[in-house]
């Protein structure tokens, strides 16, 4: 299974999920000119896609959608309090929403797809994990990493992860105190520390591509998100990687292979 971001941010994120006979497009909030332009870079056309899932109606994760929506018939991928939110938000959708359970598999193309909540202050916010010939979790814009969602991911052979900000970056800078404390709350995004704790228990669990995304471009740094959670992978065979503001990274999310003597 590819994966490849386009995108990821609080200017904006998206990414492409592929293999043969499934391509699915998570999240649209970049505009339409960037995701044709990413979708090019992989290689892939927008008539190839399967379908978008939107993780929720914030616009740096829905900004293109209405374009998705106006110029190409794609079913879009929602849980039924966010497909309620991004009805009201947009009329281009209407007809083309899917919503879709809360845990319970469902198929797009040859994908299995799950969704989990996430404690986000959206009107509704979930990760997704993707079974194919590998599997592949997205998981951002998290206040905290709940039990549910550790038994979600656990296991899955590819991930992005959220580590949005340094808790010094953020009390130090520029910010008003209640975007602080938004950020900061439960409901609010996960840090790099936080991120760190995830991050260890994928790779325990043999994740082997690890993808940090959604930094914050005012309270984090490639490199302090890279050094903070470095350390909680050493040892094991997870690669660590940093998720493009905008531009092109590419992982496969594959099974190991085992070698028979």
């Amino acid at each position: 299974m590819r994966v490849c971001v386009f995108a990821s941010g609080s200017g904006g994120n998206s990414l492409l999920l592929s293999q043969g006979g499934g391509s699915l497009l998570l999240d649209a909030g970049i505009s339409m000119r960037r995701i044709c332009c990413g979708l090019q870079q992989a290689g892939q056309s927008m008539q190839e896609l399967h379908g978008v899932l939107i993780t929720h109606e914030h616009s740096d994760h829905i900004s293109g959608l209405k374009m998705l929506c106006k110029h190409h018939c794609l079913p879009v991928y929602a849980p039924e309090m966010l497909a309620g939110e991004l009805r009201r938000l947009g009329p281009e959708c209407e007809g083309l929403l899917r919503v879709i359970p809360l845990h319970r598999p469902f198929s797009v193309g040859s994908l299995q797809v799950r969704a989990c909540p996430t404690p986000h202050d959206a009107v509704q916010s979930v990760a997704y994990r993707v079974e194919g010939e590998g599997s592949f979790a997205l998981a951002t814009d998290m206040g905290h990493v709940t039990g549910e969602l550790r038994d979600f991911l656990r296991g899955v052979d590819a991930a992005v992860i959220e580590s949005n900000y340094d808790e010094a970056m953020l009390r130090s800078g520029p910010y008003p105190y209640f975007l602080k404390q938004r950020i900061l709350s439960e409901r609010g995004h996960l840090s790099n520390a936080g991120c760190a704790a995830l991050a260890e228990m994928l790779a325990a669990g043999g994740t082997r591509e690890i993808v940090l995304g959604h930094l914050s471009r005012e309270n984090n740094r490639p490199e302090l998100a890279l050094s903070a959670v470095s350390p909680a992978i050493r040892g094991t065979a997870a690669r660590l990687h940093c998720a493009p503001v905008q531009g092109f990274l590419e992982i496969f999310a594959e099974k190991p292979k085992v070698c028979l003597v």
